[in-house]
């Protein structure tokens, strides 16, 4: 009895414990940014290739494209794995508990036989009035309904558990096959990867043809970015002396409606309101939305390999986001409009405060906001202007403001992929 007790105590176990979904859950949400990456560059490549013009940003295009692929391809793979690993430890599992339930099957059968065997309509009854006390007669009744109850307990926990372990093959199976028909498509894609790379030499051959007037672009570019550099350093710089000007005044006001205050040390004095902005912000870091409502990175943070060019390397202080002709640029989050100035050849720049940090887009052909406007997470705030290739090409960098000086940081890690 004790072991028939034993093992109900083990099924019980077994029926509610539930078995891990976290990392599946996860890889689907990651497949899904993945194939919305993909759609959205697709899209991109195709206006391009319509428009007949072969230039870097195809080439940018496809080389993300096909990043964007192998990726999803990678993630497919270990989808499977993870399937066929959380099977074949169920099968285990299956396997222990159908040895458990044979064995709980025949101890059931054991009891019904010899409750058959001593089966009598006043077995039961003598059974209790032979006792040799009142008490005794308690326990013993008490005993035999929980036999009774026991044989249902059983009954019951068989079929559930036998439901269940069924039911979670059939579905892992199922999800299985999913996964395999899945991967079987992207493995149709790795033949679009392989016609990609053709079209990506065919594209290297003929831009390569071009070096010189490539560098000349190239140097071109660097100055702008120079430009950028330093008036938006400009611009923070002026904005940063202007709240000082103002903390000063107010300063020598409180000091002559009140000469014995102590005189502060100089510093740029943040509002609390500021701070609660600032946390909120960093907050929000990795799950920023993007300044374009669809569009592909094409050029990342920090130091970049030229695409064509043998040993040539570009400096970004943010990045590059190819996107649909005539898209509406968005904020990334609530703030006040600290500047709006034009960069010549490289359109109008807008900066966006969010407390201690600071947003660029630049590249802009029209701007819907002017200093000093307040805006929220998504606001529109311009138009960005067509690059070469007839695409959209913003510029956007994040800033942190510390004291009187700035850091340029990645927007990769700011805003949710």
């Amino acid at each position: 009895m004790k072991s028939v007790i034993k093992t109900i105590f083990f099924l019980l176990l077994f029926v509610s414990y539930g078995f891990p979904q976290g990392s599946t859950q996860n890889l689907k949400k990651q497949q899904k940014k993945l194939e919305r990456k993909i759609s959205s560059t697709k899209n991109l490549l195709k206006k391009v290739t319509d428009s007949r013009k072969k230039s870097l940003s195809e080439l940018q295009l496809i080389n993300t494209q096909i990043q964007s692929r192998e990726d999803l391809l990678s993630l497919f793979d270990r989808q499977v794995l993870l399937a066929e690993g959380t099977i074949k430890e169920k099968e285990e599992q299956v396997e222990t508990l159908g040895e458990r339930v044979e064995k709980l099957k025949a101890q059931y059968k054991e009891m019904i036989l010899h409750a058959y065997k001593s089966r009598n309509k006043n077995g039961k009854m003598m059974f209790v009035l032979s006792a040799d006390s009142y008490y005794e007669a308690q326990k013993r009744n008490k005993y035999l309904k929980s036999i009774t109850a026991l044989h249902k307990k059983q009954v019951a926990i068989i079929a559930s558990t036998q439901k269940k372990v069924t039911e979670e093959i059939a579905a892992i199976t199922l999800e299985k096959e999913r996964k395999k028909a899945l991967l079987t498509n992207k493995r149709i894609e790795r033949q679009e990867i392989e016609s990609d790379r053709e079209k990506q030499q065919l594209i290297l051959s003929e831009i390569q043809m071009k070096e010189a007037s490539l560098r000349a672009d190239i140097e071109s570019n660097e100055r702008k970015k120079q430009k950028l550099k330093a008036k938006i350093a400009e611009a923070i710089k002026r904005e940063l002396a202007e709240i000082e000007r103002k903390r000063k005044e107010a300063e020598i006001k409180r000091r002559k409606s009140n000469p014995n205050t102590e005189v502060s040390p100089s510093f740029i004095d943040q509002s609390s309101e500021g701070k609660i902005i600032s946390n909120n912000f960093e907050k929000n870091k990795g799950t920023l939305p993007w300044p374009v409502s669809s569009g592909a990175i094409t050029e990342r943070f920090g130091k970049n390999k030229h695409p064509s060019l043998s040993g040539v390397y570009t400096n970004n202080n943010g990045i590059d986001l190819s996107c649909p002709p005539s898209s509406v640029i968005r904020a990334i989050f609530s703030g006040t409009v600290t500047a709006v100035f034009p960069i010549a050849g490289a359109g109008k720049v807008i900066i966006i405060k969010h407390g201690n940090y600071r947003t660029v887009y630049s590249n802009l052909k029209e701007s819907f906001v002017v200093l000093g406007d307040e805006v929220t997470t998504k606001s529109q705030i311009g138009v960005v202007l067509l690059n070469e290739s007839e695409l959209g090409l913003l510029h956007f960098e994040i800033h942190h403001v510390s004291g009187m000086t700035t850091k340029s940081l990645n927007p990769s890690l700011w805003l949710d992929h």
